[in-house]
């Protein structure tokens, strides 16, 4: 499936900022099952971009824009061929030995009731991990509500699983904590997600985890859509958690009243290109 993506991050301020710095997590890399067709990032400000690799091995972005500035916009565009692989993900660059994915964050920790209820999915599910990770993508998909309204940012995995309730990054941080805790390797993905129902309009990228499994490795998990990776999955970056991972970070300097709007465009280019 090739996958076209619009994605556009709106900053503006009531009172001009004097400058602003960003680091941009918005570029997906080749791997086996995915291919970048076309690809282009263009900020409004007029500024350079400056490509780098963090750690993880992601490609990113940054800039400082000097003011005044009443608003900035960060646009990109472009598509890429993606394959079923039954969620298995090879070819990725890795930098680290799994074990690092065992480490808790302050976003991924499991609390008592995470740890409780992920020995309990481990016991009902069986020593397979494979079958133990399905458990807690269907516990998750089932046990929690999607609702952008109780969480923020920096809400952790026990504050969203104690509220039942949250977007797909504290789906995936519980879901990780939750791996975590029975020694699995999990990391966080951000990407995109093309939605089979046909609606392309959406709020903001997608997050979803990877786990290493026994004689498959890293295999990618969606427990906001109760599924494994599919050719709907665009993969960007990946990290221990949100922040590590995160499409956009940055900070300014003066200026005041920043507001934040998203507009995230993702259909197939095939039916894009036929309307």
């Amino acid at each position: 499936m090739r996958i076209a993506i619009s994605h556009d991050t709106i900053y503006r301020y009531a009172t001009p900022a004097r400058s602003v710095i960003q680091t941009l997590r918005l570029t997906p890399r080749n791997h086996e099952g995915q291919y970048v067709v076309a690809w282009s990032i263009a900020v409004s400000a007029d500024t350079k971009l400056n490509q780098h690799q963090d750690a993880f091995g992601n490609i990113t972005h940054s800039f400082t824009a000097d003011g005044p500035l009443d608003e900035l916009t960060v646009h990109v565009e472009g598509q890429v061929e993606i394959e079923n692989t039954q969620g298995i993900v090879k070819g990725a660059i890795e930098r680290f030995p799994p074990d690092l994915f065992l480490r808790e964050t302050s976003l991924t920790e499991a609390d008592d009731a995470i740890a409780a209820t992920a020995r309990r999915i481990k016991a009902d599910a069986g020593p397979d991990t494979l079958s133990v990770l399905h458990a807690l993508v269907s516990w998750l998909h089932g046990d929690m509500m999607f609702d952008s309204d109780p969480t923020h940012v920096a809400t952790t995995a026990s504050e969203a699983f104690a509220l039942k309730r949250g977007v797909c990054q504290d789906f995936t941080h519980i879901f990780i904590a939750a791996a975590r805790h029975l020694a699995i390797p999990a990391r966080y993905v951000s990407g995109y997600f093309c939605r089979a129902d046909g609606v392309m309009e959406q709020d903001a990228g997608h997050a979803w985890a990877e786990a290493l499994v026994p004689d498959l490795g890293w295999v990618a998990f969606d427990p906001t859509n109760g599924i494994s990776g599919t050719d709907r999955h665009l993969r960007v970056a990946m990290g221990l958690d949100y922040l590590s991972a995160a499409p956009v970070r940055g900070a300014q300097t003066g200026g005041s009243g920043e507001t934040l709007s998203v507009r995230v465009l993702v259909d197939q280019a095939m039916r894009q290109m036929q309307s």
